[in-house]
């Protein structure tokens, strides 16, 4: 029986963390990582701002494109911050037997 293939965001990061030390000059992705954790974070706001608007606008495909967007930067941002998707999986898992509103009111304020 063989091994059902790793989950696109596995494979993603994984292609993400293969170009952390690539030339900036020929990645987006090391160019990102060379400018910083400060920047990638700003291009993570920028693309969940427009996620927002195309979904204000209803533009359906929009909203497909910047989502694909938000979701690059998001994991080239945890690679930046020595996160996994698998730390992000555990953290949703934990929450799964919770409701939101249990969940939220644990946070610290």
């Amino acid at each position: 029986m063989t091994e059902p293939a790793p989950h696109p965001i596995d494979r993603l990061f994984a292609t993400i963390k293969a170009r952390k030390d690539a030339d900036p000059a020929s990645s987006y992705t090391a160019k990102l990582f060379h400018q910083g954790k400060l920047k990638i974070a700003k291009k993570l706001g920028e693309e969940g701002v427009e996620a927002a608007l195309a979904a204000v606008a209803q533009d359906r495909d929009a909203l497909i494109a910047e989502s694909a967007d938000v979701l690059y930067h998001l994991l080239v941002l945890w690679a930046a911050c020595d996160v996994t998707p698998e730390d992000a999986y555990a953290a949703l898992e934990a929450r799964t037997h919770r409701s939101g509103i249990e969940e939220k009111k644990s946070r610290k304020e």
